[in-house]
């Protein structure tokens, strides 16, 4: 199995940006696909970015398609999602998580979860 923590949230205005990471540990990283979650308060975890085992491919959820940009070193197992533009309504706690290929793009086909970390928008 494999254990993820994330790291980079913060308090950041509107339009400022972030970078989140994702440490993994365990087995070897680069046989995972990997995702983007987060959850905003009284609502449902939602998807927001994918990328291949290898990084060769990427998919964005519509809202933040342009804005964030995901990515990952696995030479250093980790995984990162650049946030740019930030809005008040990107506030979540974001969710790094993996499974084995083929990559997905929906809460349930995870199995791996890190613990999340906060990302607040101020407006």
């Amino acid at each position: 199995q494999v254990q993820l923590v994330e790291s980079g949230g913060g308090l950041v205005q509107a339009g400022g940006s972030l970078r989140l990471s994702c440490a993994a540990s365990g087995r070897t990283f680069s046989s995972y696909a990997m995702g983007w979650f987060r959850q905003a308060p009284g609502k449902e975890r939602e998807f927001v970015a994918a990328i291949t085992w290898s990084g060769g491919n990427t998919h964005y959820a519509d809202s933040v398609k342009g804005r964030f940009t995901i990515s990952r070193d696995n030479a250093k197992n980790t995984m990162y999602l650049q946030m740019n533009s930030l809005k008040p309504e990107d506030t979540a706690v974001y969710y790094c998580a993996a499974k084995i290929p083929p990559w997905a793009f929906s809460v349930p086909e995870y199995r791996y979860w890190g613990q999340g970390t906060q990302v607040t928008v101020s407006s």
